[in-house]
């Protein structure tokens, strides 16, 4: 049996990805809960991956540096007091394998943290009651950061991003086309509405958030990235809602993805390609802000979040 461990382990969950092409059928198979995909639904997805630059690597590289990034940070805020670790849901490390790695380390306290600023039950909830289940198998009190979706330094640093594209897009654009900012998120069955889930309302408040803070005049919330199961999903789509907002007569749009908080295939395929090429043929000029990834508010954010939940452990 490990040795008790005084710190706080930190459980920083996220989506998951493949390590490198050879992976991607398992990565495929286990969001399909087990059922390997079609031969066709396999290309395509391949074909993803390798459309974007340099494959699949930075996009598990982009998780492992938000890891290290808020372990620098908690360590800043409480020297010696947490210790990361890292769960995916769909990729090894697994939510479960993180878990198990604190109590191996004697941990016995421990915050969990999602790489996802808003909550949803189908989302957040799930990766919560994966950790707690492990937790209560191995004796390791948890508590958990649900969303940080209003947190002031998540909404400085998108608020920054936004006036950052929309200095680009006025300089490729020209001033003479009023710019439209376009929010948005990964699209979830819209039977979440019916249970009172809060993704959707937290979405919006961010986005109101942001456009007041960056002064933007012309902005609207979109979905993106819809799975394809037979249940509808929380739609319009954004490419559907791209070709309405041409038909309105704006030219210039400002795609901010702030569902998502790194470079990954939603963003530089669904975006950068798919949306960029919908833009083209629609003609609109599109920019994109730039992914939170490892910027020092988003790091403060989360070791914010996760000190609070740490404080509240403690107190139980």
């Amino acid at each position: 049996m490990a040795e008790r461990n005084k710190r706080i382990g930190v459980l920083v969950m996220s989506y998951g990805t493949p390590e490198s092409m050879d992976d991607v059928e398992a990565y495929y198979t286990h969001i399909r809960r087990g059922r390997p995909p079609e031969p066709e639904q396999l290309a395509e997805l391949k074909a993803r991956y390798e459309a974007i630059v340099g494959g699949v690597f930075p996009l598990r590289e982009n998780t492992n540096l938000q890891v290290s990034g808020l372990q620098d940070q908690l360590d800043k805020l409480a020297p010696n007091t947490y210790s990361c670790y890292q769960g995916l849901k769909h990729a090894r490390p697994y939510i479960e394998d993180g878990v198990s790695a604190m109590a191996q380390d004697g941990v016995t306290e421990a915050v969990g943290i999602v790489l996802a600023p808003h909550y949803s039950t189908m989302s957040v909830g799930s990766y919560v009651k994966r950790a707690q289940e492990k937790a209560d198998e191995l004796g390791v009190t948890m508590s958990f950061v649900e969303s940080y979706h209003l947190h002031p330094k998540l909404l400085q640093a998108l608020t920054d991003r936004v006036k950052d594209g929309l200095d680009r897009l006025k300089a490729a654009a020209g001033s003479e086309h009023e710019p439209l900012v376009l929010f948005s998120a990964h699209s979830l069955p819209e039977r979440i509405r019916e249970l009172g889930d809060p993704y959707e309302q937290q979405l919006l408040e961010t986005s109101k958030a942001v456009a007041e803070a960056a002064g933007v005049g012309r902005w609207q919330f979109t979905w993106q990235s819809a799975g394809r199961t037979r249940e509808p999903w929380l739609g319009p789509d954004i490419l559907e809602t791209m070709e309405s907002l041409a038909k309105e007569g704006v030219k210039a749009l400002l795609s901010a993805p702030i569902g998502f908080v790194s470079d990954h295939l939603e963003v530089l395929y669904d975006i950068d390609i798919e949306a960029r090429a919908e833009a083209e043929k629609l003609g609109l000029t599109l920019e994109r802000i730039a992914m939170l990834n490892r910027d020092p508010l988003y790091m403060q954010t989360l070791a914010d979040s996760v000190a609070e939940a740490a404080s509240d452990l403690r107190k139980d």
